[in-house]
């Protein structure tokens, strides 16, 4: 089984903390959809006729195509790929952009899983991101999706915002739980360099969350949606019982991937390969016949690597058994032996041959997963 990712680069604006490849060259839609479709032509042997089983639009804001962008790429992926039973279908949405007719031109379409960016029901701080929906606008979204039959919807939340405290981000995750998601993905803002946010924190203009203010809204988030039935199996991601993201969770057990657009991964099991970060580049060399990719073939220590960081942040852990067959003794007893002392500290455990973070781990995860990487 594999998946396929499609990245649509289009936004109306940037909001001020982003950093994913986008472009407000909205013009240049109908012709960006017709080199994807190329793209999915010419790359139909990347996944060696592995069925599909999930297929992710993200972006930028996948929200921004119109129902014939999307019926072109559906008839494409059809005829030149052969989807699993029940596959996963899902598109990111901005609040705004989920009208009632939007909502019902997208249950024509193949899609059954909704992810809508809400990131907050705070008006000053969507205010202060660039958002372009209000907090009224995601929760009659979200209302609208549910009522037009969507089953599967997840949304976005984001901690750590300027000017937040554990009072803010209860109201905010008081109306997460209300709405009852299937999934919540909750991250916590990063500054990334070269944003509007890292220029407004570096003029000191916005003020960043200090780690004790981290790790207590990281605290109450684990709690409370633990307490209302979410389970915890990445991270950063929670839902419901069976409604984890097949799509998501394909990347962190191994699975192979197909990743189309600019800036787009893609992952055969052996190698990765990364999509040019331009439209106009883009678009130029799939006319051309040509795939404006980049390669890294993975050795073993890169995939052992690849191996710690994506199962050991997942509920699911990683697989001692599976660890010694596919990297052999040295890295198996390496590995062992660099998460012994997390282990006597509480902070990693061992069950049914799994090892995984305990709950104490999760909050030094990142540390964790470092001592363990092949250097």
């Amino acid at each position: 089984m594999a998946g396929i990712y499609l990245h649509i680069p289009f936004c109306k604006r940037r909001c001020i903390y982003c950093d994913f490849y986008s472009t407000t060259q909205s013009e240049k839609k109908q012709a960006y959809v017709e080199a994807l479709c190329n793209e999915l032509r010419l790359r139909t042997a990347y996944l060696q006729e592995e069925p599909i089983e999930t297929i992710y639009f993200g972006g930028g804001t996948p929200s921004q195509l119109a129902e014939e962008d999307f019926s072109r790429i559906f008839s494409t992926i059809n005829g030149h790929y052969q989807l699993a039973d029940s596959p996963e279908i899902t598109i990111e949405a901005n609040p705004d952009d989920l009208t009632p007719d939007y909502i019902a031109m997208l249950r024509t379409l193949p899609f059954n899983r909704i992810s809508m960016g809400i990131q907050t029901f705070n008006e000053d701080i969507l205010k202060l991101l660039q958002r372009r929906h209000t907090a009224v606008q995601a929760e009659e979204a979200f209302r609208n999706c549910r009522k037009a039959g969507f089953e599967n919807i997840s949304i976005d939340l984001m901690y750590g915002l300027p000017g937040e405290s554990i009072e803010t981000w209860n109201r905010d995750l008081d109306k997460a739980i209300s709405l009852h998601p299937e999934h919540i993905s909750a991250y916590h803002l990063i500054y990334e360099e070269g944003t509007i946010l890292w220029k407004l924190r570096e003029q000191h203009k916005v003020t960043e969350a200090d780690e004790d203010l981290s790790v207590n809204l990281f605290t109450t988030l684990i709690h409370r949606l633990k307490a209302v039935g979410y389970q915890h199996y990445e991270i950063s991601n929670f839902c419901l019982p069976g409604k984890h993201s097949r799509h998501n969770s394909s990347y962190w057990t191994g699975k192979k991937y197909l990743g189309c657009g600019p800036a787009a991964h893609s992952f055969d099991g052996h190698s990765r390969q990364w999509n040019v970060a331009s439209l106009d580049r883009y678009i130029e060399s799939i006319s051309e016949g040509k795939l404006p990719f980049e390669v890294e073939e993975l050795d073993l220590y890169t995939r052992y690597n690849d191996f710690v960081i994506t199962t050991i942040r997942t509920a699911w852990g990683m697989s001692l058994l599976q660890l010694k067959e596919t990297f052999g003794k040295e890295l198996s007893e390496y590995c062992l032996r660099m998460a012994k002392p997390h282990l006597e500290q509480g902070l990693l455990e061992i069950k049914d041959n799994t090892l995984k973070l305990t709950e104490k781990g999760i909050f030094v995860s990142d540390g964790i997963m470092s001592d363990m990487l092949w250097v």
